[in-house]
């Protein structure tokens, strides 16, 4: 590690002495631009999770010289995803750098970057992948802010898609929430909409500690209504602040990640249905976790899901059911439940694949039984 630092160190000094503009690329920069949809700051206008990703790097690449991107494919090919399309055309390749395929490699060049003054973003193509990297991510960017009592802040991002894909079968679709979330010294946020994406990922970025940014594969293409104010480029959302997606009376759905619109739909259908009245929680931040936006709609409701895609076994979802016994208990009139995925590794068959995540029919089925509809 000490060893990557020092050499980060020298780069990361060479590289903010030169021009941070790569006046060659500039042009093929504008032509991109042009290509893409014109999104002015009059009104709301629909931008996909992947735009937003993509316009949260830029603005703060250029607010901030000493933040760079690193990892696979993120320079030349434009990211697997392609969120960071464009971004080497416009800042170049001393902050927007091609990584060898070794995680644990550029994670620790990435600690040792953050430990010199800089700021990096680390992409993993999958969190999947991010096992190789664990060590560093844990041992040295979540515990070395403590462990030099305050002195030595580690600024880092590593973000990347996590949890339930499709057709990628047991080893590509792990939801690494409640791993990253139990460690000291992390943070930990699960974006949904466009404009949690765009927020979080700056909030991250500007934040001293390391964050982990925990997106989902099959939200980076889905549109979502952007604000006037989010699309400016100040706009930053609070790590640790969940959001009321819908407001209701009867009971309490909180979800994270791409559940929040599957329990949105549910909601509908709980309407339409039973007449229920749903109030939604947008989780936006595992770690750390806004117990009292859960407390206060659970008081009004009465009734608790907490809906997730991960492992039922010590999940995020287990642990609001631990948080409702100790803060909520008092205002459930029924013992609260839980939705998560199955506990089995994520068959590559569609049907059995299927039948291991939760959906809105299951969704209704659950809160209609708890409330004994």
């Amino acid at each position: 590690m000490f060893v990557a630092r020092n050499f980060l160190s020298r780069a990361a000094g060479n590289a903010l002495r030169k021009p941070l503009v790569n006046i060659h690329r500039v042009t093929a920069f504008q032509a991109l631009k042009a290509e893409q949809k014109n999104y002015s700051t009059g009104g709301t206008r629909d931008y996909t999770v992947r735009e937003a990703l993509n316009e949260a790097l830029a603005e703060e690449l250029e607010r901030d010289e000493k933040v760079l991107i690193m990892g696979e494919e993120v320079a030349q090919y434009n990211g697997a995803y392609k969120v960071t399309k464009g971004l080497l055309d416009r800042f170049g390749e001393k902050r927007v750098i091609d990584s060898p395929i070794t995680e644990h490699g550029f994670a620790g060049l990435g600690v040792g970057a953050a430990l010199a003054g800089l700021s990096p973003v680390v992409e993993f193509m999958t969190w999947n992948f991010a096992m190789q990297a664990i060590d560093q991510i844990i041992n040295s960017g979540a515990k070395t802010h403590y462990m030099s009592g305050g002195i030595q802040p580690c600024s880092i991002t590593f973000r990347g898609p996590n949890g339930f894909a499709s057709g990628v079968a047991a080893q590509h679709s792990q939801d690494y929430s409640a791993w990253y979330g139990s460690i000291p010294g992390l943070k930990v946020v699960t974006p949904w909409s466009a404009e949690d994406a765009k927020g979080l990922l700056k909030a991250a970025i500007r934040d001293p500690n390391p964050v982990v940014v925990l997106e989902n594969e099959l939200l980076y293409g889905q549109a979502f209504p952007m604000s006037e104010e989010a699309q400016k480029s100040d706009f930053v959302l609070p790590i640790g602040s969940a959001k009321i997606e819908r407001v209701g009376k009867d009971v309490t759905l909180v979800a994270l990640s791409r559940c929040v619109g599957q329990a949105l739909t549910a909601a509908a259908t709980l309407k339409k249905k039973y007449g229920v009245e749903t109030e939604v929680i947008n989780l936006r931040s595992v770690k750390p976790l806004d117990v009292e936006t859960i407390v206060k709609s659970v008081k009004k409701t009465n009734h608790l899901i907490a809906i997730e895609s991960g492992f039922p076994s010590f999940g995020v979802a287990s642990e609001i059911l631990a948080l409702s016994m100790e803060y909520m208990f008092d205002f459930l009139d029924a013992p609260a439940q839980r939705i998560t995925g199955a506990e089995v590794p994520t068959p590559y068959a569609i049907g059995l694949e299927q039948l291991s995540f939760p959906d809105e029919d299951l969704m209704v089925k659950k809160t209609a039984q708890l409330l004994g509809l």
